[in-house]
């Protein structure tokens, strides 16, 4: 890993690039871009990359709010915590496997899955201090917190299962089956928990609550990430360059939209109003109109964008 010093001479270009016009405001997309070993700051208003962020060990898992980023990076085995104008305010080791990450905001905790050892790093968020370890099925990838900070969720890949934790104790509220090798996911702005099946084609809807499945939907080939705006699901299907498009009402598909090459992160941005889907193979960062289902934009990022999180600080 490159010495501190050289992250820390950077950072007067990445601020430059990055407020050079300090009157201009918007939501930044925060790109982990894992074969570059970097992370792309891209204004989603100009529609353009402010700057890229050195960022060691290829990066892929990220959360972004409040002019603070989370950048887990599996071969580092490190989480990271910049401001937004790239400065590294804190950074820790971990001995495992670091994958997902979510961010509580309300308790100012994160959360980190250890993909070698069944387990959830819980942190702080500030200093990455210990708090505790949860305990998980076999390979732990996506973690999301419920809108209301209820409930915690992981997608257990190698158990073909879902773990639920009841976010302010940390105690197991229940694991669930899901469907084959369950990778990414997110909590609809009802509660419901959905989560992409990359091994069966299909996306799980889960009540938290009850701790039951509601729906099996079958989406394209090898499901990844989940984002909701305009009461609809969006998600990426890695394998078929698209992503599928469900509505939430009456969880009917409603189209397939042709995206960047192997989509995988996902957010949402401008309120609400456009959906944002990270490219691997393509190096491209693709944005759509939430309603009307166009693409506004596709915006080069670095080499092998992951952004496996929620990788969008609004404004």
């Amino acid at each position: 890993m490159p010495a501190p010093t050289s992250l820390t001479r950077s950072l007067p270009t990445l601020a430059a690039a990055l407020f050079i016009h300090p009157a201009a405001a918007g939501d930044l997309a925060f790109v982990t871009n894992q074969s570059s070993s970097d992370l792309s700051v891209i204004d989603l208003t100009t529609q353009r990359e402010r700057a890229r962020i050195p960022v060691p060990g290829q990066p892929a898992g990220v959360v972004a709010h409040d002019g603070m980023v989370w950048v887990v990076a599996p071969e580092a085995k490190s989480v990271r915590r910049f401001a937004a104008d790239g400065t590294l305010q804190a950074e820790t080791t971990l001995d495992g496997g670091p994958t997902g990450i979510a961010l509580d905001p309300a308790r100012g905790r994160i959360f980190v899955s250890d993909w070698f050892n069944a387990r959830i790093w819980v942190r702080d968020a500030t200093s990455l201090a210990p708090i505790t370890e949860l305990a998980t099925g076999a390979a732990p990838a996506g973690l999301e917190i419920s809108p209301d900070g209820r409930w915690l969720a992981a997608a257990v890949r190698d158990a073909h299962e879902v773990a639920l934790f009841e976010a302010e104790t940390l105690a197991p509220h229940a694991t669930l089956p899901a469907g084959t090798r369950p990778y990414g996911l997110g909590f609809d702005p009802s509660g419901r928990l959905w989560v992409g099946n990359v091994g069966s084609n299909d996306v799980s809807v889960i009540d938290p609550a009850a701790a039951q499945p509601i729906a099996t939907l079958p989406v394209g080939e090898r499901p990844y990430g989940i984002a909701f705006a305009r009461g609809r699901a969006f998600v990426t299907n890695q394998y078929a360059d698209t992503v599928s498009v469900i509505d939430l009402a009456s969880l009917d598909p409603l189209t397939t939209l042709d995206v960047g090459e192997y989509p995988e992160g996902i957010d949402v941005a401008a309120g609400g109003a456009q959906v944002v889907v990270a490219g691997w193979f393509s190096n491209t960062l693709t944005v759509i109109d939430a309603a009307s289902l166009k693409v506004l934009a596709e915006i080069p990022t670095g080499d092998g964008p992951r952004a496996f999180g929620r990788f969008v600080m609004e404004d």
